[in-house]
């Protein structure tokens, strides 16, 4: 429904600025492809409350509609998407399954506007209708006050395909143009058809004075392919913003490292391209000597395994990796790690997430873990050579610039 959205005023000519909830690179990747424009992540417990209100505060300079997608449900975690919502007026739009349910539909929209009282509700949407009599019977079920804004049928022709992980790539899916179009034209003739009134968003000029030069004049070789792309722009922006240039090269087509200062390898899916990165020995050596010379890298979940022995995929299939690290690791068909996590890197204490289906087995001794959010029990392990840290962790660098100017920094020096 956001990327239909997105997609239906984009092809009007407006400028639509779509974030994300949560922590979250597979979704932003097809609402980048149904706006048009980078996606960036307003997560109050990452980022924090002033940084969201600066996010927000620069969209509203320059687009027509700012759509915001929750995450899990609407009361869902701590901070939730309600919480959002809340803190800065933003109007919320339910879309709530219908497919098993009709009159009781009423009620889960009811809770749904009223529990706790206060928050700015817009209306409802039933999703995945069998016909327009099954949407007349959740209309039935709606009370007095909440605005229903009519059933989205069951359409295959707009589904989006999905594995471990969550959605399937956008670049991977071939007529993702032609699904977005459809999705858009499903809107035609109601009221999500036209801009919503106009709301003034409690969103007033952040005052987040503009990050240090720490990284003036230092080269960044960031990895970005099909198997590297779990990127949040905000990091890439930061990045920037104290001066260092962001140089991309794919790990997959490669065969040598471009001309940089340090290394960023983010997460993704190494698992799905095993036979061709192994097959990349001079990209792994060329990683090897960077790394021998002392100078930095970061590499996160998909990055670390990358620079692992071996990984084996759910299927089985074991491929030689780059060798940097020694252990092997191994896909599970079963979630292994998720959740909000905060880690003490060099410069500090940086916030992130993990999300991980696989296992790692070294005798590389951790350096740290991070900590969780919520629970007691330790967080991811990271790992450190030289240079090199390494982690299943994903952090968002504006959470703390200091730390990622240390990662990043050769002329930084820490133990």
């Amino acid at each position: 429904m956001t990327a239909a959205l997105a997609r239906h005023h984009a092809s009007r000519g407006r400028t639509v600025q779509v974030f994300k909830t949560g922590p979250d690179f597979l979704d932003p990747m097809i609402l980048e492809r149904a706006s048009g424009r980078p996606v960036y992540q307003l997560d109050l417990w990452m980022g924090g409350e002033a940084h969201c209100r600066k996010l927000l505060y620069e969209a509203a300079g320059t687009a027509d509609l700012i759509l915001i997608e929750g995450v899990m449900g609407l009361y869902d975690g701590t901070p939730s998407s309600a919480d959002l919502a809340r803190l800065f007026g933003i109007p919320v739009l339910a879309v709530i399954d219908a497919a098993a349910m009709a009159q009781t539909f009423g009620a889960i929209a009811y809770g749904l506007a009223h529990y706790p009282p206060g928050l700015p509700f817009y209306g409802v949407l039933a999703n995945r209708v069998a016909g327009e009599g099954h949407a007349n019977l959740t209309r039935e079920g709606i009370s007095t006050g909440l605005r229903f804004l009519g059933g989205l049928a069951r359409n295959s022709a707009i589904e989006l395909p999905d594995r471990h992980l969550g959605l399937v790539q956008a670049e991977e899916i071939a007529d993702l143009e032609q699904r977005l179009s459809a999705s858009a034209s499903v809107l035609e003739g109601t009221e999500l058809a036209s801009l919503p009134p106009a709301v003034e968003l409690s969103a007033a000029e952040a005052d987040v004075p503009a990050p240090e030069p720490k990284l003036a004049g230092v080269r960044i070789g960031v990895a970005r392919d099909r198997a590297f792309s779990f990127l949040y722009p905000a990091n890439l922006d930061l990045l920037r913003a104290m001066g260092a240039e962001v140089v991309f090269f794919s790990p997959l087509e490669a065969t040598d490292l471009p001309s940089v200062d340090s290394v960023y390898l983010p997460g993704g899916y190494p698992e799905l391209h095993l036979e061709q990165l192994s097959a990349n020995r001079t990209l792994a050596q060329a990683l090897q000597r960077h790394i021998e010379a002392e100078k930095p890298v970061y590499a996160e979940c998909g990055g670390m395994l990358y620079l692992l022995e071996s990984l084996t995929d759910a299927h089985g299939k074991r491929a030689t990796l780059a060798g940097i690290l020694p252990g092997h690791a191994q896909l599970h068909a079963r979630l292994q790690a998720i959740g909000y996590q905060s880690a003490p890197l060099p410069g500090g204490i940086l916030r992130g997430h993990s999300f991980h289906h696989s296992t790692l087995s070294t005798t590389l001794a951790p350096s740290a873990h991070t900590e969780r959010a919520r629970g007691s029990s330790a967080g991811e392990a990271i790992y450190r050579r030289k240079r090199l840290v390494a982690t299943y962790f994903h952090g968002y660098f504006p959470s703390n610039p200091d730390v990622a100017a240390a990662l990043f920094d050769p002329a930084s020096c820490w133990n």
